[in-house]
């Protein structure tokens, strides 16, 4: 009977992140020369949202990041700086002050830049960024004009050529509306090759330089005689590791990384640590509600069916008794999982995050 208020907070948990996979947040750093509205965060879930004194560029820039893809975005969240002095020509200056913002703002899933970003700009945010997912656990990304970040934490966009109804789109003023589509794709499915109706023009490139493109870490959009489209949904991870392999590279399977790592950790900072003593049933009852969390995920289809496993860290737990002094030589493996590990838990999860179909090789035979 121990315990199931662990378990049925790991099930709500599980079943917020299938809600939430449907629909992300987008984060926006505007420049505008509305004093008002300077050095303010506004929140925007429709059109209606968006202040009628912010300049129109701005708010087509708002705009283009709510039209989504299968979904809109849950929200966008918009900070709004001063405009550039006259001596200041990258901007990089106060880039910061929006950085610092969103800091405080938990549930941004991608960030933008300003409608007209400057290299400089681009090149702080996405700095910012990757400090961000390397030391405190965000899951934060950035939608960002033309950085080779090699990172997976930054979509690299390098679309030129772009046109509207309304004109040309530059590459930066672009971002916004690839946060959004990312932002509105939901988990169980990729980007790739999802239209963008309102565009009537693009760069035109061939098939070898779309690949190209395409293995540079660069996301970009193709023409395919009757529509535009995503070319594939990759960020600028171009380096790989055997902690990051070839997979990283992909925006869904990060989306579903990162939801799943902080998912379960907070999960775990606000109902389990510090509130249960470190015995081996209470470490048993923690993995069972992690187990309940990831079937969650696959029944939904983010997950492989039947491929989620969670236990305790042999190698990791025998490791730390012998650091403490403890001859483990003639302990048996559930001995070394029972043992105390004072206020130390080490488990290991597994899982198969589903990738989406996106190359297709058919025979036919006559």
């Amino acid at each position: 009977m121990g315990l199931p208020n662990i378990s049925i907070t790991f099930k709500t948990t599980a079943a917020a992140a299938i809600a939430r996979s449907e629909k992300g947040v987008v984060g926006l750093i505007l420049r505008d020369s509305t004093t008002a509205l300077q050095n303010k965060g506004f929140v925007i879930h429709s059109a209606a949202d968006i202040p009628s004194t912010l300049a129109a560029d701005n708010a087509a820039y708002i705009k283009r990041a709510l039209i989504g893809y299968v979904n809109p975005p849950r929200k966008v969240v918009a900070y709004v700086l001063a405009t550039r002095g006259e001596s200041d020509t990258t901007g990089a200056s106060d880039i910061s002050d929006g950085t610092g913002y969103f800091e405080t703002q938990g549930d941004i899933d991608y960030l933008c830049g300003p409608a007209d970003c400057t290299s400089a700009e681009a090149t702080a945010i996405a700095t910012w960024v990757k400090g961000r997912r390397a030391n405190d656990h965000s899951i934060i990304k950035a939608v960002l004009p033309d950085q080779e970040a090699d990172s997976e934490g930054i979509v690299n966009v390098t679309v030129t050529g772009v046109k509207d109804e309304g004109g040309a789109i530059s590459t930066a003023a672009l971002c916004s509306r690839i946060a959004g589509l990312i932002a509105g794709t939901p988990m169980t499915i990729a980007c790739t090759y999802a239209p963008l109706p309102e565009l009537i023009e693009v760069e035109r490139l061939s098939a070898e330089e779309s690949d190209n493109a395409v293995d540079a870490g660069e996301f970009i959009l193709i023409h395919d005689g009757e529509k535009i489209k995503v070319a594939r949904g990759v960020n600028s991870l171009t380096t790989t590791t055997q902690e990051k392999g070839a997979a990283f590279k992909k925006i869904k399977i990060v989306e579903a990384v990162d939801m799943i790592g902080h998912d379960i950790r907070l999960t775990c900072e606000d109902s389990y640590i510090g509130k249960y003593a470190n015995s081996y049933d209470n470490k048993c009852v923690l993995i069972a509600a992690i187990k309940g969390y990831l079937e969650g995920l696959e029944l939904a289809g983010i997950l492989a069916a039947g491929k989620s496993t969670c236990e305790i860290d042999l190698a990791a737990q025998e490791n730390y008794l012998k650091l403490k002094g403890t001859d483990t030589s003639a302990m048996s493996e559930q001995e070394i999982k029972e043992a105390n590990t004072d206020d130390q838990v080490f488990l290991a999860c597994s899982v198969k995050i589903l990738d989406a179909i996106e190359d297709i090789s058919i025979s036919v035979t006559i």
